[in-house]
């Protein structure tokens, strides 16, 4: 059975950093894309962050150059360093495995950012 769980995620001061993981289970996640996702309250999700197996990644323009997206050589866990946050940034982040992979999702992560 496939699971992805996210951690890391928190309350921070405006300006402030936070890492998120998300650590994969299941079948082998080595060829799947990965990416974060984000929802704000009485918001629609949106896509934040995506990197494929050979490692390129994409952001979305409201946080590139301020977060950067990973993933360990095992392909397993999936990280999301994020800077300079600000109060725009809070939301529930999701975690998912995209194509070529049957899209999957974790449980979710708060990140609360205060100014």
């Amino acid at each position: 059975q496939v699971q992805l769980m996210e951690s890391g995620g928190g309350s921070v001061q405006a300006g402030g950093s936070v890492r998120l993981s998300c650590v994969a289970s299941g079948p082998e996640f080595s060829s799947c894309g990965m990416g974060w996702y984000r929802q704000a309250t009485g918001k629609a999700r949106e896509w934040v962050s995506s990197i494929r197996s050979d490692g390129t990644a994409k952001y979305a323009e409201s946080v590139k150059g301020r977060f950067t997206i990973s993933r360990d050589k095992a392909k397993t866990t999936v990280y999301l360093q994020m800077d300079r946050l600000s109060t725009a940034d809070t939301a529930v982040y999701y975690c998912a495995r995209e194509m070529p992979c049957i899209t999957t999702w974790g449980q979710g992560t708060q990140v609360t950012v205060f100014s």
